[in-house]
């Protein structure tokens, strides 16, 4: 397998050094440098290429937010992963419009964050399971007249899981070419024009199960 290469970016000096001992136990993770805030982040790039950067949204100087946005507007081959101990919605949708791939809490473990990055690195998208499925998460007064049928409705859990198209068909036994039809439709009802807007909006609007 290919060797994955990361930058950690976030303000905290303690949580970078353990995140950083963690990746490097797995076999095709490196850590190649550590950024306290967007500023320096972008000066890294200048001369460390990076394939992902694990991306803290509250930062002093340049949050996770506004570098994002300039990171893949400058380096559009890098891919973002937010790992913020925020859980509000609104902190999710400012991370997915600004184009992030991943969004996990930083109190996720070793084996979900092995999965999410190998998920965006090979170009899927990996959110949360827990930041996606419970309520707490969501707008009260989130609603939505969008009806999906039941089979929709698991496809769309199983694409907020990051789970790929391939993937899905085999859980449910169906076809991929059935499963490309089904995100179609999720994708015609809903509005949405990619996955991310389209875990987005499942999300805002309490589409997935809890």
């Amino acid at each position: 397998m290919d060797i994955i290469s990361i930058i950690i970016a976030d303000d905290h000096v303690i949580f970078r050094k353990g995140l950083r001992t963690v990746l490097n136990e797995i076999p095709f993770i490196k850590v190649i440098a550590e950024a306290s805030d967007g500023n320096e982040l972008l000066k890294l790039m200048k001369k460390e290429e990076a394939d992902i950067i694990l991306m803290d949204i509250r930062m002093p100087g340049m949050d996770g937010v506004e570098a994002t946005k300039k990171v893949l507007k400058k380096y559009p081959d890098t891919s973002v992963i937010c790992l913020t101990m925020h859980e509000e919605i609104g902190y999710f949708n400012k991370m997915i419009e600004a184009g992030a791939q991943g969004f996990l809490l930083k109190k996720t473990n070793k084996d979900q964050l092995e999965n999410a990055v190998k998920t965006v690195y090979y170009g899927g998208n990996y959110y949360d399971e827990e930041f996606v499925i419970k309520p707490k998460y969501l707008s009260p007064n989130t609603k939505t007249k969008i009806k999906l049928s039941e089979r929709e409705k698991e496809v769309l859990e199983y694409i907020c899981k990051g789970y790929s198209n391939a993937e899905i068909a085999k859980k449910l036994n169906l076809s991929q070419r059935t499963i490309d039809g089904h995100k179609s439709r999720l994708f015609d009802k809903t509005g949405a024009k990619n996955a991310p807007n389209l875990v987005m909006f499942a999300v805002k609007n309490g589409l997935v199960k809890t």
